[in-house]
């Protein structure tokens, strides 16, 4: 029988084999069926993480802040005015690009040239009040060991503004945006390559947290540890399929609601000595 998706404060991905699962669920009558050959990988831990990396939006931040109705809605406002078009179908191509192409701006850039920086700052000229000073999360993010980046389909100013606002940006030794991978946009493969690069990051031993799940596939494929940060996104499909969710997808080895509670449980144990 199916269980529905619950979302909790800390919550790992089963290690279990599908069939295990079956066998346990269905009773000692199960015991003598015969195994079914599944690849699994064993539970992840957080002992040998030396590089903690955080997406922006909905991530670092309380999705209930909304900025991103906000950026939403300048997105469409940008759109209408640089094409001449109206605002509803400015509204419908801005839907459909990022469908397509993985971010509204990748969609414009290769359909109709657009300047990408103007895009940019416009759409990020927003109202920061919404977010609040969060001194428990600094805390918690200063207590990891290790080096701490922001990664974001956004711009650099975007994120200083953001987590400047929060009070967490002195502790991220940078911050990689669209820009810096050249405006190849998550969840793109080649775009998560092009932040590792960059940075010197050792996936192995890197742990990405992110609020939309389809962005911790490649993330996984590189050997991260990668952890699901729940958000509200009433009408995105990835929040439509997370509500049919018995368990994690295997890409996502921990999902929470709570980052700070999150960061403040796990304890990174040492890495063993040779």
């Amino acid at each position: 029988m199916s269980v529905p998706y619950e979302r909790q404060a800390l919550r790992h991905a089963d290690p279990r084999t599908q069939s295990e699962r079956n066998v346990a669920d269905a009773g000692s009558d199960a015991q003598s069926a015969p195994p079914v050959e599944e690849t699994r990988e064993p539970r992840r831990t957080f002992a040998r993480t030396t590089a903690w990396i955080f997406d922006l939006d909905n991530t670092l931040y309380p999705a209930g802040c909304n900025l991103f109705a906000e950026v939403d809605m300048r997105m469409g406002a940008y759109i209408a005015k640089h094409l001449g078009v109206p605002f509803a179908h400015a509204r419908h191509l801005q839907k459909s690009y990022y469908r397509q192409f993985g971010t509204t701006l990748s969609g414009l850039m290769h359909v109709h040239k657009v300047e990408p920086q103007s895009f940019l700052d416009y759409v990020h000229d927003i109202d920061l009040s919404p977010v609040p000073e969060a001194p428990e999360l600094a805390a918690a993010i200063a207590a990891l060991p290790g080096r701490k980046l922001i990664y974001t389909n956004g711009s650099r100013r975007h994120a200083e503004r953001v987590a400047e606002k929060l009070g967490v940006l002195h502790l991220f030794e940078d911050i990689c945006d669209i820009a810096a991978c050249g405006f190849v946009p998550k969840p793109e493969p080649d775009a998560f390559r092009r932040m590792v690069e960059r940075h010197g990051v050792a996936s192995e031993q890197a742990a990405m947290f992110e609020d939309m799940p389809h962005n911790l596939e490649a993330p996984h494929a590189l050997g991260m540890t990668t952890v699901l940060v729940h958000s509200e996104y009433p009408d995105h499909p990835a929040q439509m399929q997370m509500r049919n969710w018995a368990s994690l997808p295997q890409h996502i080895h921990y999902a929470t609601d709570c980052l700070t509670a999150f960061l403040r449980e796990i304890q990174p144990e040492p890495a063993p000595t040779k």
